[in-house]
């Protein structure tokens, strides 16, 4: 698959969704973007911001990944995640916070780390870094902030910026670097980008993030020596199972054109 046919399929897959959806990719020879840069409700994208904030205090001696944290009954939330049905007393470290901040995204997780770098810091991250769209203006799972019409929000472009300065910025020393790495390479929700790649033939490390209407994922995707930057986000759906098959489709022809660079 060559670089038009590829922009051709995933135009055609953009055109058969039923919802509103953003796309940007960087690729080794060239990117691909439509409707890049429009503010979507990030869902659970937010969290990769975070996971940058908390590994760039960890480096600035400001938090210690390997404090522990208790993890207090009032503070359990619930949506995705694991540690709101967790016995009582529970003390995790930092680093693990964020790691399930990521693998499942755990919203209970998430929260602590806000508590514990501050959103203040978050956005002041996000500002430095040029992200032009992304902001956290509330918690996970606050409906209160929710109905007073506070959200987060972020773009294909900015999370494609968050993806490569976590792979390759000099911000980062490379144990941070390859820690953040892992963390993504994790990610135990795959149905999406990741669904109809060979993962035996390809490394990939995703985030995604969903809400009713809403579905994301984000993901590097390396085969051999190439490797892509992927966001696709899509909002204003009836029923989120169809936009889940168009980002899987978006994932699957990608896999192809990459995996065709390495023959």
């Amino acid at each position: 698959m060559n670089e038009k046919l590829l922009e051709e399929r995933i135009l055609d897959a953009i055109d058969k969704c039923i919802g509103r959806v953003s796309v940007a990719i960087d690729l080794p020879s060239h990117s691909i973007q439509f409707n890049n840069d429009t503010p979507y409700s990030a869902a659970s994208l937010i969290k990769v911001p975070i996971l940058l904030e908390g590994f760039r205090q960890a480096e600035q001696g400001k938090i210690d990944l390997n404090e522990m944290v208790m993890v207090p009954k009032e503070c359990r939330v619930g949506g995705a995640g694991v540690l709101s049905t967790l016995s009582e007393n529970i003390s995790l470290t930092v680093e693990d916070l964020l790691t399930l901040m990521i693998i499942v995204s755990d919203n209970t997780a998430t929260n602590l780390i806000i508590d514990r770098i501050g959103s203040e810091a978050i956005n002041n991250l996000c500002n430095s870094l040029a992200l032009k769209h992304t902001k956290l203006s509330r918690k996970l799972m606050d409906f209160q902030a929710i109905d007073q019409g506070y959200d987060n929000f972020t773009s294909a472009t900015d999370i494609i910026n968050c993806l490569r300065i976590l792979d390759q910025s000099p911000l980062f020393s490379e144990q941070s670097r390859e820690k953040m790495l892992f963390i993504l390479h994790q990610q135990q929700f795959v149905t999406k980008l990741p669904a109809r790649m060979d993962r035996e033939r390809v490394f990939i490390a995703n985030k995604t993030g969903e809400l009713p209407g809403v579905e994301h994922d984000c993901a590097i995707v390396r085969c051999e020596e190439k490797t892509a930057y992927i966001a696709v986000l899509i909002d204003g759906l009836e029923e989120n199972d169809s936009a889940r098959d168009t980002i899987a489709k978006i994932g699957k022809f990608l896999y192809d054109y990459l995996a065709k660079l390495n023959q």
